[in-house]
């Protein structure tokens, strides 16, 4: 067993305030990186700000962070953070603002670098320090060593590094209570996939399938619940809760294993369509279960033991909360997008052998 988690994690309501003083360890002054709107309705910027100013700490807001954050906007943080004389990042949101904040502290400590930042070793200097504080119930950045950014090509790509690791992580389940309902399904999906996919990783060990389990079963019986709630209802405190604390399980899942094939394969959809990051995985969920059940049945048999589910049950919800609808791919299409899967180390991952006729047929057969 292996596992190297550094962030010092800290969730509960107001947790934020509560442990402002520990903010004071990063420096004097800050840059808070969010995206547009979200951090403030959700009540977590206004708490971050009273925070650092019980502090004694001053701030600058950088709010350019887009949905699937791209390289450029990560770049102005930086440069923002290198005027204000900012001594560590925090960053205030869903997987794109934390991510993205990894992206500026290393902007911010390694002025004029473009793509090296996908090539940790080409950093000339370590990245700021950094603070998440996480609003959605999804991608489980807030402990993880990854930020997934968008090249000027419109490409995903990932930095993986031990020095983007957060210092610190909080969570309060409730910033999530505004999210809308699509983005609940969204990021409470991908919470669930990152527990399935790492349990199926061959990086997998019987640590990592601890953290996937408890994932899977506190999360999927909400998500669920969730999926078949009316247009008008809300989640309550206790379910926004659950699907938080699965979504932080699935981050120290994949943190020591990564994802598997239906990751990468929905970042195509993402890149191409503006399918939401978690409903693009979540498309080619039940490929992975039906792949993992021909080449691996003992371990299904084992998961599904631990969960207390099985594939058909995944595969349903998966079919339910996804609305990927009306996307057609030709063969010429198919055929051209598969070299991007070649090779690929999150493909390679998958326990079992994936094949790019594989992968090819699972595209026809959604698309």
């Amino acid at each position: 067993m292996q596992f190297y988690m550094p962030t010092e994690l800290i969730t509960g309501e107001h947790c934020v305030v509560e442990n402002a003083a520990k903010l004071a360890r990063y420096g004097k002054r800050c840059l808070i990186v969010t995206g547009g709107s979200a951090a403030a309705r959700s009540g977590a910027l206004q708490d971050a700000e009273e925070a650092l100013r019980s502090q004694g700490i001053s701030f600058t807001h950088y709010a350019g962070i887009e949905p699937n954050p791209t390289l450029a906007s990560c770049q102005e943080g930086g440069r923002l953070a290198q005027e204000a004389g900012a001594e560590f990042v925090l960053g205030i949101g869903g997987g794109s603002p934390l991510d993205a904040a990894k992206a500026v502290s290393v902007f911010a400590a390694n002025p004029g670098m473009t793509e090296e930042i996908f090539y940790s070793a080409k950093w000339d200097h370590a990245p700021l320090p950094i603070v998440l504080i996480g609003t959605t119930a999804g991608t489980g950045s807030e402990v993880t060593s990854v930020s997934v950014l968008t090249d000027s090509a419109g490409k995903k790509h990932s930095i993986h590094d031990r020095r983007v690791y957060a210092a610190l992580a909080m969570g309060d389940a409730r910033y999530t209570m505004t999210l809308p309902r699509a983005a609940t399904l969204s990021t409470g999906i991908d919470a669930i996939c990152h527990c399935i996919e790492s349990y199926f990783s061959k990086k997998a060990d019987p640590f990592s399938r601890l953290f996937s389990v408890q994932g899977v079963r506190l999360g999927l019986p909400v998500l669920r619940q969730v999926a078949e709630m009316g247009a008008e209802e809300q989640p309550t405190l206790q379910q926004r809760e659950a699907l938080y604390q699965a979504s932080i399980l699935g981050g120290m899942a994949i943190n020591p294993t990564g994802t598997v094939f239906p990751h990468n394969v929905g970042y195509y959809l993402t890149e191409h369509y503006g399918i939401p990051h978690g409903f693009a995985s979540a498309t080619f969920l039940p490929e992975l279960l039906k792949h993992v059940r021909q080449q691996a049945p003992e371990l299904c048999e084992r998961f599904y033991k631990a969960c207390g589910t099985g594939e058909e049950e995944l595969t349903a919800l998966a079919k339910r909360v996804v609305p990927v609808r009306g996307i057609r791919l030709s063969e010429d299409e198919i055929r051209a997008a598969l070299p991007r899967w070649e090779n690929n180390g999150t493909v390679r991952n998958t326990v079992g052998t994936v094949t790019m006729e594989e992968i090819a047929d699972m595209l026809r057969k959604e698309f």
